[in-house]
């Protein structure tokens, strides 16, 4: 955790002077990306809320993101990734919403991608979508990677002031 506090310190800094909120719906990284941000001293100025998103049933209760919504559409995806950080924006009246949907291994996930595949999307004032594959099938090493990857990723998007 000490690794991403400054991703997280720069994040805070720059919503806190844009005056601008944040809500967070992660899958494998496990609510580590909001434990980040939350670490950060008055992170009630700019985090509304987080959600582990980590099942359908979870999807539906916590998103309302029903089959019908996923037709033709599949978790693990960039597609995927901005419907949930839309979802969470739109829910929490936030301006940023980041989504987080992956596998982290040791295997890989029903869809066929391998460990250490993830996507992560920032939904808000801009928007962007990437996927990352890191090689690893070592679990907790992958959910550290993804987060700090999705705060690197929110660094990039965030305007500072």
């Amino acid at each position: 955790m000490k690794t991403l506090l400054p991703l997280a310190g720069t994040i805070a800094q720059r919503l806190i002077a844009r005056r601008e909120t944040i809500a967070v719906a992660e899958s494998s990284t496990g609510g580590l990306i909001a434990a980040a941000l939350l670490a950060v001293p008055g992170a009630s100025a700019y985090f509304l809320g987080g959600a582990v998103v980590y099942t359908k049933s979870a999807r539906a209760a916590l998103l309302a993101i029903g089959d019908a919504e996923m037709g033709g559409l599949r978790a693990a995806t960039e597609t995927y990734a901005l419907l949930i950080a839309e979802r969470m924006r739109e829910r929490h009246s936030a301006v940023w919403g980041l989504g987080e949907t992956g596998a982290t291994g040791p295997t890989g996930n029903r869809y066929g991608d391998p460990a250490g595949h993830t996507c992560i999307a920032v939904t808000g004032p801009a928007q962007c979508a990437i996927m990352l594959r890191t090689g690893s099938t070592e679990r907790m090493a992958n959910m550290e990677a993804f987060t700090k990857r999705a705060l690197e990723l929110l660094v990039d998007v965030i305007p500072g002031k």
